[in-house]
């Protein structure tokens, strides 16, 4: 098995040195290629350039955000092959839809699916032997944007002690000792949850206020990005009946006995 990687040009706040676009080969020339990111000519080219004279099977996707999915269409188009994802989305259309479990052949390589809802509904890592192509529901350097809590921390635990070796994510550099960031992963939204609770807890009526308070440190610019994933935890905190809406403000409620 052999693994590349193409960076597409969008790096930001948001997306950091810019989209991963793997090439995982199963050692015989084989290839498909993971999230091509945004549409850009340069990128598709540099894709190809590094395909050389292997033979690409699909193009797969782990979610639909718009720094993971628009070329995947177009490029396997071009290629004659057929893009994969777990469901329709903006600027994506699957002709296969794979689902938790699912085994999808790379020449003589088995990639497993896994759901891993929470950063997106529709996200999905891929996994090939002990190595996890994770999209963003891990980033390396990073934490992520979480939509919905319950699910992202469920899909965290469900990767964890699973015998992985070595995470390929969407955005940032690849990452050794897998449960070791798992274990970050969760310690840090655990902690985080926290926070907010505490913040509301002392007078944060609202999920800007919780921003301003739990996020103060961090840039501004990243403020309506933090706003996304308070507002997944304070969901949370409602489902966990720890808080309520009372006159259009996030109240605490007693502590159960």
């Amino acid at each position: 098995m052999r693994i590349d990687r193409v960076l597409a040009n969008n790096p930001g706040p948001f997306t950091g040195p810019g989209t991963n676009t793997w090439i995982l080969d199963d050692g015989a020339g084989s290839v498909v290629v993971i999230d091509p990111g945004p549409v850009d000519s340069k990128h598709a080219v540099a894709i190809m350039e590094l395909v050389g004279r292997r033979s690409v099977e699909a193009v797969l996707v782990t979610h639909t955000h718009s720094d993971h999915a628009p070329m995947a269409n177009p490029l396997a188009a071009d290629l004659g092959v057929p893009a994969v994802g777990y469901a329709p989305g903006p600027n994506f259309d699957p002709e296969i839809r794979l689902l938790d479990g699912a085994h999808y052949a790379v020449g003589d390589l088995d990639l497993v699916v896994v759901h891993t809802p929470g950063h997106a509904t529709d996200h999905l890592c891929f996994r090939a032997g002990n190595a996890l192509f994770t999209g963003d529901h891990i980033m390396g350097g990073s934490s992520v944007m979480v939509e919905d809590m319950g699910p992202y921390l469920a899909s965290l635990q469900k990767l964890r002690g699973t015998g992985l070796e070595r995470l390929h994510p969407g955005h940032g550099p690849e990452m050794e000792h897998p449960d070791e960031v798992i274990d970050w992963y969760l310690a840090h939204r655990l902690q985080r949850h926290e926070q907010i609770y505490t913040a509301i807890e002392q007078g944060a009526g609202t999920v800007s206020d919780v921003v301003e308070t739990v996020y103060a440190e961090v840039d501004s610019s990243l403020h309506p990005l933090a706003a996304r994933s308070v507002t997944a935890h304070v969901t949370l905190l409602r489902d966990q009946g720890r808080i309520a809406l009372v006159s259009d403000r996030l109240a605490p409620l007693p502590h159960r006995q």
